[in-house]
């Protein structure tokens, strides 16, 4: 190959790989979103089991404060936890984009209450960024990682961390 055409091709290669700068780069996996309190969170769909609407939650005595209560699912009792009291967030009203996403966590159904769904995500593994650990808030411990959106910020929680118990999470740790 001469010189111009090994010029041509190293010109050529270069513009291709500029031409897709939305295409995700590497490994990539998707993450159901919602939000809670203005923010955009995300968990692994391998996670979501599936998402209800609002439904009476009957509760339980002398369970932890961000427990709201359990449904019945199918025949299968599921706790429900408040997502917001859990992350340290105010309080909201249920309304009509308040939903339940079911999750499957160690062959265990566990709910969790969010202000609304939105959409399933695919997310390139590295495009994800590190939690900031410099946070004293009560809900960035449950923060697996983050991703920039354009404009905005993709939270993506861990919810192994999410649902653990109190005494469990700092055996654990």
């Amino acid at each position: 190959m001469d010189p111009r055409e090994a010029k041509q091709l190293e010109h050529a290669e270069y513009d291709t790989a500029g031409n897709d700068e939305d295409a995700p780069k590497g490994p990539t996996t998707q993450w159901v979103s919602f939000t809670i309190e203005g923010e955009t969170y995300a968990v692994d769909v391998l996670k979501v089991q599936e998402v209800l609407k609002q439904v009476d939650i009957a509760p339980v005595p002398g369970a932890p404060p961000y427990i709201l209560g359990i449904i019945n699912l199918r025949g299968n009792v599921v706790p429900v936890l408040d997502t917001r009291k859990r992350m340290g967030l105010p309080p909201q009203s249920y309304d009509e984009s308040t939903r339940i996403i079911i999750l499957d966590v160690d062959e265990d159904s566990v709910g969790i209450v969010v202000d609304s769904v939105a959409e399933v995500e695919e997310v390139s593994d590295d495009a994800i960024d590190t939690a900031p650990g410099a946070s004293n808030d009560e809900g960035s411990r449950f923060i697996q990682g983050v991703v920039s959106t354009g404009e905005n910020l993709l939270i993506l929680l861990d919810v192994e961390r999410l649902i653990a118990r109190e005494g469990a999470a700092k055996r654990s740790a």
